[in-house]
């Protein structure tokens, strides 16, 4: 893969994924994964993908913390499919995520931003 391709397809920074996924089902109720992984990769316009080798692993893990609860059902094509959505635990979670995630780009923009004066 050359360094362009690279560029092209930047990993999600780490430690964001769960605060993603738990702000879409914030805004859209119940999902999918697919539904999911394709609201993230829509609003980002392309620019983050959700692998199904990190979103599932990270739905479960928060279906187990409590953030999240899931159930059975079928999709608009007619298959069976998951669906999650946001608990009252998964609010408080994704207010702390996204209150950690401002701190800290607040403070890498501070970084990397040329000094003034």
């Amino acid at each position: 893969m050359d360094r362009n391709t690279e560029l092209s397809r930047p990993d999600i920074p780490p430690g964001t994924l769960d605060m993603l996924i738990l702000k879409t089902l914030a805004l859209h109720g119940r999902l999918h994964g697919y539904g999911i992984a394709q609201h993230i990769k829509r609003t980002s316009e392309d620019v983050l993908q959700v692998e199904e080798g990190s979103l599932y692993p990270a739905l479960q893990r928060m279906l187990m913390k409590g953030w999240t609860e899931a159930e059975w059902d079928q999709t608009s094509t007619n298959r069976r499919a998951r669906f999650y959505r946001i608990t009252r635990r998964g609010r408080k979670r994704l207010h702390a995520e996204i209150s950690e995630f401002t701190r800290v780009m607040s403070a890498i923009t501070r970084v990397i931003q040329p000094a003034e004066g």
